[in-house]
């Protein structure tokens, strides 16, 4: 049996290693793919920065192939164990429940081959790695911070059409790590403020952190020659979506919207190109067509990418008129900030972290539902007046640059500050 290690450094406010979880998807995987997307990209972004300021990171996720080393680096002083739990392939996110207890046993004997007191924090990231975190809190006797991500109860509160609620089981797991953690990170304020209504966290212990854009990777590109590069005519309007093809990402919707737009403005639709950039994920794995088959019954012409590269997609911002995200449920919204980063304006359901992604009227325009007919009339209005375009174009990089992640990681580091000091059992105790 493992000795449970008793609290490391308790004086320390600035951890020198920190071990993340992230169960169902590694921060190696490319955004847009399977179930990799935002979370993926925060957790690699935030391990860079803060191994520069000196914190090192180690990063543990389910191998998915035999081909994974046991160990890879990502950048200087962040390093991805990857760890055997369950079948390498063909595991859906639904079923890796049943896999915890192989996945925290592979976490606790990686731990177990360290000198005692490696670790001084652990930061776990979705309900499935809070589970295993939680675990290691109580095994190393080291604070848990946990960052949710998504919360299956704000979900299913905003579930699209046909699509298949979240389990109670997952409800159940998302409660237990809120009770567990000595600090939860929330992305926004309403985040935080779905903490505290839907899962009765201890308002004092929920830090608001905002997600930030890599600056120097999205960035305006020459717009003429992106469009160019991309066989754009100078007159084409050109929507773009960018994300995994599910329900929860609503696609769908902007598909009909195109629809409603060709009775609205038949000219400006005949002007207008869908592009949209990602593949197939959660339940819309199970039709894996059914976006192509939607878009060409009703007579929409789309053009499909799979996943793209950063550079690959920096083009695609800079040549979009506009970038849609018309999702149900966001905890943030990366791809709004980066499309902002690049100079483009956005187009974003009013949800979620969606408001705080998008200036509304300063950097894109948010709708206010997800009827096809309201985005419809939301696309005409961007598409068909110039100046408003080029008004939200202009704001739209000043916005993003308040969202860096070298912001992040200082609010981060505030919040593993005060986890280092005051750990939740002795925040009991004094209460």
């Amino acid at each position: 049996m493992y000795p449970v290690h008793q609290q490391a450094h308790p004086l320390r406010r600035t951890p020198r290693r920190v071990a993340m979880i992230s169960v169902h998807t590694s921060p190696l995987d490319q955004p847009g793919t399977g179930d990799a997307g935002g979370m993926n990209v925060a957790i690699a972004e935030v391990a860079r920065r803060l191994a520069a300021r000196g914190t090192q990171v180690e990063v543990f996720t389910r191998a998915t192939s035999g081909e994974q080393p046991p160990l890879a680096e990502l950048a200087p002083g962040v390093l991805v164990h990857h760890v055997a739990a369950g079948p390498f392939e063909g595991l859906p996110k639904e079923d890796l429940p049943g896999q915890l207890c192989a996945m925290t046993a592979g976490v606790l004997r990686r731990e177990a081959a360290r000198r005692e007191g490696w670790y001084d924090l652990v930061h776990s990231h979705y309900w499935l790695s809070g589970q295993v975190g939680w675990l290691a809190k109580e095994r190393w006797g080291v604070p848990l911070v946990h960052t949710m991500h998504t919360m299956g109860r704000v979900k299913n509160r905003s579930l699209a059409p046909g699509d298949t609620p979240e389990p109670e089981l997952r409800i159940i797991g998302e409660q237990q790590v809120v009770d567990a953690a000595d600090r939860l990170v929330a992305n926004t304020a309403a985040e935080r403020e779905d903490l505290v209504t839907l899962y009765d966290a201890e308002p004092g212990l929920v830090d608001v952190v905002l997600p930030g854009v890599d600056l120097d990777a999205f960035h305006g590109d020459d717009r003429a020659a992106a469009r160019a590069a991309l066989g754009y005519r100078p007159d084409e309007r050109v929507v773009l979506f960018v994300g995994r093809i599910q329900p929860l990402k609503a696609p769908d919707v902007l598909v009909r919207a195109m629809a409603e737009l060709t009775a609205l403005d038949p000219d400006l639709a005949a002007r207008t190109r869908l592009v949209l950039c990602g593949g197939p994920s959660g339940s819309g794995t199970a039709h894996p067509t059914a976006l192509a088959d939607l878009a060409q019954a009703l007579g929409v012409p789309a053009t499909f990418h799979p996943a793209l590269d950063r550079a690959a997609l920096r083009q695609q911002y800079a040549a979009a008129d506009v970038v849609a995200v018309p999702s149900h449920s966001e905890s943030f919204g990366l791809v709004a900030v980066e499309a902002q980063a690049c100079g483009t304006p956005v187009l974003a359901a009013d949800v979620g972290g969606l408001p705080v992604a998008v200036a509304d009227g300063r950097s894109g325009l948010l709708v206010p539902d997800h009827e096809p007919r309201t985005w419809a009339g939301s696309l005409m209005r961007v598409l068909a007046d110039d100046g408003l375009r080029g008004q939200l174009a202009a704001g739209a990089r000043p916005h993003a640059e308040t969202l860096s992640w070298d912001r992040t990681v200082e609010g981060l580091l505030g919040s593993y500050a005060a986890a280092l000091a005051a750990p939740r059992d002795t925040l009991a105790r004094v209460g």
